[in-house]
Formats: C-alpha cells, structure tokens, sequence
C-alpha cells in the first residue's frame, strides 16, 4: 500500500463521538486522508454523488434512513465501485455472512481496539477483506435462501429505495413524491422488484423486506 497515496474514506453513522474517535483513528494510520462523515444515509448518498470517488465507506447498519442490510444493498448497486466495511455492534455470525454475501469488504465490530481497526482498513485498502477472526463464518447457507440473496442483489438502487419505502408502508404516490418521479415509474419499479424476488404482491414484497430489516431471511413465498 502507498503510504504517500492520499486516501478519501467516508464514515457513517449517527453517533457523533463514535465518528470521532473512529476518524481520529484513520487518522493518525493515514495521516493525509480526507475524511468525510455522514450522519444518516440520505446525507451519505447526497456525499457520494457531491464528491465522487472514495476509497473506502465505513457503514453502520443501523442508522437513520436505512433498515438491516437495505443500505449495502443500495451501495453495492449504486457506486459498485467503492468498497464498503461494516461497522457495527450487531456481532451475530449470521449477519457477519450477509453482509459478505452482499458484497461487503470487510465487518468491523465495534468492539474492536483501535488497532486491529486500523489493521483491518489496510487490509480491506490492500485489496482484501477482513473479518473478526474470532467468529465462526463456516455455517453452511441453504439453496432457498442463497436464492433469495441472490434475487436481492439483482435489485437497482432506485428498487431498493423502493422496497425501503414499501416496508415504511409509503402508497405509490408518496413513494413518487418523495423520490421525484412520476407515479407510473414507481408502478414499473414496484413490478419489478415483485418479478425479481419471486412474489406476486406488494404485500408479499413487503413480507420479506420485513425479514431484511430483521437480518432474517425468508423462504421464497408461495
């Protein structure tokens, strides 16, 4: 890794003093990086489109604006491009695996010391991934259920704001409103996202978009 490179990481999470001793951190391993933060998710894509390329997003599953994995979802599928590690006080092995599976680059608990963070982010910048070691990951995933991941990641961002707002029981209209589009294009991006995960109702839709805001995940409805 170039210690003379200058790094652009992104820190998101609602909790002021844990951004700031997380960008202390990052700091002082990489001492010219241009560190940006972001309080909630709606900020953090405003950020995104504003300053382009970043090398690194550090992600906190639970904050203001996105459910469960529905973040890394809409990351992954938006800006391909940019690595993102999960922070997080959510240690289950279960959703340490999801996340990989969506495409995350690294699980960060947040009980982590500062240095092994640290270790963690030059792993992930280096090209790797990074996972707490001292978590068992082996436990095996069943077919109905890589399935069901997989049909999650063929959603668009747009999609995946989608079935965020149908979880929060938005009608189209509102839906259209809020994302400033019109009504018909919600109805296509509804039907969609009905045909990519395998259901024949927005009710059913919002069945397992209440599973993904739970970190559990369904069986494919009948």
């Amino acid at each position: 890794m170039d210690s003379s490179a200058t790094y652009r990481f992104v820190i998101a999470d609602d909790h002021p003093l844990f951004r700031g001793a997380l960008k202390e951190a990052v700091g002082k391993l990489f001492g010219t990086a241009e560190v940006f933060e972001a309080g909630g998710f709606d900020d953090l894509q405003s950020l995104l489109e504003r300053e382009g390329d970043m090398d690194l997003v550090l992600l906190d599953l639970a904050m203001p604006g996105v459910r469960g994995f529905s973040g890394l979802l809409y990351l992954r599928a938006q800006f391909p491009g940019v690595p993102v590690v999960i922070v997080s006080a959510n240690e289950e092995p279960g959703v340490i695996r999801r996340c990989m599976e969506f495409g995350a680059s690294g699980f960060l608990p947040k009980t982590l010391g500062v240095d092994v963070m640290r270790g963690a982010i030059r792993t992930v910048l280096e090209g790797g991934v990074w996972t707490p070691p001292d978590i068992d990951l082996s436990g095996g995933t069943d077919a109905e259920t890589r399935d069901l991941v997989g049909r999650l990641s063929t959603l668009t961002p747009q999609q995946v704001r989608v079935l965020m707002m149908l979880s929060e029981g938005l009608l189209n209209k509102q839906i259209a409103y809020e994302l400033k589009v019109s009504e018909a294009t919600v109805k296509a991006h509804v039907s969609a996202i009905l045909q990519k995960l395998g259901v024949e109702s927005r009710t059913q839709a919002v069945i397992a978009a209440a599973k993904i805001e739970a970190g559990q995940w369904p069986r494919p409805l009948n």
